[in-house]
């Protein structure tokens, strides 16, 4: 059953830590602090080991956040972006030995010959925080695209194997997602340097790109771990309806847009099918959509009740799901801020607390507090 709690945000004009009045979820009594603001489309994040948040804005610069929730001025270094109409300066991840390495990985768009595609690249961040050095172009997502600069994708995490995992959107161009010599509409999978592990499904067949772990995707903009089973979990947006979440299985065809709870924006269905042999069947299905982008597991002890919760940041309607799972499967769903926020990412800081970045000209970083 889908229960929905319907719960109140103001988003504050106000300093750094300003907290609304305490709200009463299911499993949750919690506050919404404004951590930090004057962020321009925040799209990706990632805590450091001292407690601090970089942040990236689509526009195409990187920002740190300290744990006063000061935001620092653009760090220097960042790679040019093909900032138009979804693309940008889009994820960030750190290295697992980032503590001794200072590697950080990114995820663009960028503008080629040719047009634009989704980009992987990897640096280091300075010692003081302040730059990025040592740029380096680790997988573009080829061909580029001549036309419309949509459905990039662009999640990255890193595998319990020690692996690299990318999304990467079909570029609004349905038949790149089913196509095995095109890197575009799939799940990447990748040695953090990277090459092509020899385990990956495709590795050795001619015509086959072997850098795809999973294909027929449209648009994922969640990728997470899950903490308790180890299997890698994706959300993607349908269209008009149709979103999914997917436990991603080495070689799986996930089926868009062969099968589909969609429609067409203009009425009819994508297809007339919803499941079909050969298929992996997604393992939750929103008809009408929440358009879900960023998503994080909760295993934190801030907010006890929410353990085993799989987090979904919305942007339509706005607001946050929580998803109640078992073992690797979802059982139940809780509909939180509902229709008051754009929310593109969430992550769980090191604090133990729930982290929301707002999609906005003027957005924010928020925090869930326990009240």
């Amino acid at each position: 059953m889908i229960r929905r709690t319907l719960l109140a945000l103001t988003l504050l004009a106000a300093p750094a830590a300003a907290q609304d009045a305490p709200i009463t979820s299911e499993r949750a009594t919690f506050r919404v602090t404004t951590f930090a603001q004057g962020l321009e489309h925040p799209w990706g994040a990632a805590f450091l080991p001292d407690g601090s948040l970089l942040v990236t804005e689509r526009p195409g610069r990187l920002r740190r956040i300290g744990t006063d929730g000061r935001v620092s001025p653009p760090l220097a270094g960042v790679p040019q972006v093909e900032a138009a109409g979804q693309g940008g300066l889009l994820d960030i991840a750190l290295a697992p030995d980032f503590a001794r390495t200072r590697e950080v990985f990114l995820c663009q768009a960028a503008a080629v010959e040719g047009g634009a595609l989704t980009r992987l690249v990897s640096a280091r961040l300075s010692p003081a925080g302040d730059a990025l050095t040592g740029i380096r172009r680790v997988l573009d997502a080829t061909p580029a695209q001549a036309s419309g600069r949509l459905h990039y994708g662009c999640r990255i995490v890193f595998g319990r194997d020690g692996h690299l995992y990318l999304s990467t959107g079909e570029r609004n161009e349905r038949a790149r997602a089913q196509r095995l010599d095109d890197l575009a509409g799939k799940v990447i999978r990748l040695t953090r340097d990277g090459r092509v592990p020899a385990d990956n499904p495709f590795v050795g067949q001619q015509g086959v790109r072997p850098e795809i772990w999973s294909y027929g995707h449209r648009h994922p903009q969640g990728l997470a771990v899950n903490p308790w089973t180890g299997s890698l979990w994706e959300a993607e947006f349908g269209p008009r309806g149709g979103d999914e979440i997917n436990v991603i299985r080495r070689g799986e065809n996930y089926g868009w847009p062969v099968v589909s709870h969609g429609r067409e924006y203009w009425g009819p269905r994508i297809s007339r099918d919803t499941s079909a042999p050969n298929i992996a069947d997604p393992i939750h299905v929103w008809v009408p959509s929440v358009s879900p982008s960023g998503i994080a597991f909760y295993d934190g002890a801030a907010l006890p009740g929410w353990q085993r919760s799989l987090f979904v940041a919305a942007l339509n309607t706005p607001g946050l799901v929580r998803l109640s799972t078992d073992g690797d499967r979802v059982t139940g769903e809780e509909r939180l801020l509902w229709g008051k926020a754009r929310l593109r990412n969430v992550l769980v800081g090191p604090d133990g607390r729930v982290y929301l970045l707002t999609d906005a000209p003027d957005g924010a970083v928020l925090r869930l507090d326990p009240a």
